[in-house]
């Protein structure tokens, strides 16, 4: 069973690594292959986050399914992460003056991280939905103007990556650490074991 990730995401790379020495009922090493699946990232009206997330987390599995070229021996994993702060949702920053925006909107607050993560073969597609409470520390206006010099926050969903530099703003999570940063080991380890590919 070949596995592909569909992102090109650094972070969800290195998170699906750390799942390999979960390999045991199989004497190959634990590899995967990558490739960047491109969708419509819009949300639709009157689509709900949870609904938006899932649905986002799916179609690029499906999508890279399409591009790996539908080989009937192939999972491929799809993940999408966005950062929720009451009805609204804050995506990845359109310039710095947003990141700003978006990062003092945080300040002093409870946000939530959801990330979907869906693994089809082309017949079966299985999905899973992790909630994560995020409670931001109160932020100067000069904090958050440094933290944008970094350039950290400009191509991240919430202008944040908590394992970043932005760490240093969290002050407490309810939840997830993983799926903050763009993987829930826990729940993707349990779908990669229900289309056993671990």
């Amino acid at each position: 069973m070949k596995l592909v990730l569909a992102s090109a995401s650094p972070r969800r790379k290195e998170l699906l690594g750390q799942l390999g020495f979960l390999n045991t009922n199989s004497p190959a090493p634990f590899e995967f292959e990558i490739l960047a699946a491109d969708i419509d990232e819009s949300h639709r009206a009157g689509e709900s986050a949870q609904a938006f997330v899932e649905r986002l987390a799916q179609e690029k599995a499906l999508a890279g399914l399409a591009l790996y070229g539908n080989d009937k021996n192939a999972v491929v994993l799809g993940s999408d992460t966005i950062v929720v702060q009451g009805e609204t949702i804050l995506g990845k920053p359109t310039d710095e003056a947003n990141a700003a925006e978006i990062l003092a909107s945080l300040s002093g607050k409870r946000h939530q991280v959801m990330t979907a993560v869906a693994l089809t073969d082309g017949t079966k597609t299985v999905s899973r939905l992790v909630t994560t409470q995020v409670q931001f520390c109160r932020l100067t206006e000069a904090d958050i103007l440094a933290y944008i010099a970094t350039g950290e926050p400009m191509d991240k969903a919430g202008a944040y990556g908590i394992q970043g530099l932005g760490g240093n703003f969290v002050e407490a999570i309810d939840g997830s650490y993983s799926a903050v940063v763009g993987l829930p080991l826990v729940e993707t380890r349990a779908l990669l074991c229900e289309m056993q590919v671990l």
